[in-house]
């Protein structure tokens, strides 16, 4: 299967666990993601290839958010770039880390044997 129709199906998993956890800030579905948002998927997919934990996913996200100006803040606005989750991993609450597990076991099931 190819990166970004992996990076589709985490993409939209990580939707899926916003809404369940009442997120007030669910991401758009991937056709009207912002091409900044598929390009982050697609890299962690990369990174999940070569085998990063999901500490390292997560810290990948940071450095990615960092790049394009985000800072922590108590809540996710795209407008001035804050997010909540700009926190070491171990910081997350525990729906946060469940993000990494799924994005991980997902690109496990996905290119296995790929």
């Amino acid at each position: 299967m190819q990166i970004e129709h992996v990076a589709r199906v985490c993409h939209e998993a990580n939707r899926a666990i916003q809404i369940a956890t009442g997120d007030s800030k669910v991401s758009p579905q991937w056709d009207d993601a912002p091409q900044w948002q598929r390009e982050s998927a697609i890299e962690g997919v990369r990174k999940a290839i070569d085998g990063a934990t999901h500490e390292e996913l997560h810290e990948s996200w940071c450095e990615f958010k960092r790049a394009d100006g985000w800072v922590f803040g108590p809540e996710k606005d795209e407008a001035i770039k804050t997010h909540p989750c700009l926190v070491p991993y171990g910081e997350l609450p525990a729906e946060q880390k469940s993000k990494d597990a799924v994005f991980s076991a997902i690109v496990g099931a996905l290119t296995e044997g790929a």
